[in-house]
């Protein structure tokens, strides 16, 4: 069964009013629960990752800023906020030595990821060659890849690709807009998925409410029945 992550994120930036977001999908069944570094700050995060842990679920913290910098300030600022699982980044050797000794999951970008919102470009297989690397750092525990947000690469493709170099399990994140598409991403072999945009866009069957959105995508996932 794929993971579904859904993401309290719309274009890349956390949702204003993300707590109360929160508060309409506790008892929807949600394992998982995620936020950008962007968008919101570090008090809002903390109080919905506490009401989160309080409820059960896993955190994640999705790092999609640009700068070296501000990616290195959000890695830092998870360890406050107390989040589960630190996704995305460019950096994965810095994030790692800042990472050491944190019980947090570590799971960064492969390959080449550009602009806000995030794009991936390259090659199939310089991107599973990235992948490999990547999982073969110490702390690293998995993998953030943008499948969707590839211009050219047959999708399924990419994904296979990144899961079989992979030493960690793969998360695809981005502009995942429909359950055909989350389909072709189990089939791929991808531990999880986000959904944040296409469910606040109401485009995801269960609609118009986001918990009934995402009561549907849970269901889909086979994580209800």
């Amino acid at each position: 069964m794929i993971e579904f992550i859904f993401m309290l994120t719309k274009d890349d930036r956390t949702v204003d009013g993300a707590r109360e977001v929160y508060e309409e999908l506790r008892g929807a069944g949600l394992r998982y629960v995620g936020f950008k570094d962007i968008g919101q700050p570090v008090p809002v995060l903390r109080d919905i990752c506490d009401t989160a842990h309080r409820d059960g679920l896993e955190v994640m913290l999705e790092v999609v800023s640009t700068s070296k910098e501000d990616e290195l300030r959000s890695i830092e600022a998870a360890a406050g906020i107390g989040v589960d699982w630190v996704l995305g980044g460019t950096h994965p050797a810095e994030g790692t030595a800042l990472m050491a000794g944190r019980p947090a999951k570590y799971c960064p970008f492969p390959g080449r990821v550009v602009g806000h919102p995030s794009i991936l470009e390259g090659e199939i297989a310089e991107m599973a060659d990235s992948a490999r690397d990547i999982t073969a750092l110490d702390g690293v525990h998995g993998l953030d890849l943008l499948a969707y947000r590839h211009q050219t690469a047959d999708v399924a493709e990419l994904t296979r690709a990144v899961v079989t170099a992979a030493s960690g399990p793969v998360i695809a994140a981005g502009s995942v807009a429909s359950l055909a598409q989350v389909q072709t991403l189990e089939a791929a072999g991808a531990w999880g998925f986000t959904i944040g945009s296409a469910i606040f866009d109401g485009l995801l069957p269960g609609g118009p409410s986001v918990a009934g959105q995402v009561r549907e995508v849970l269901r889909a996932t086979g994580a209800l029945v």
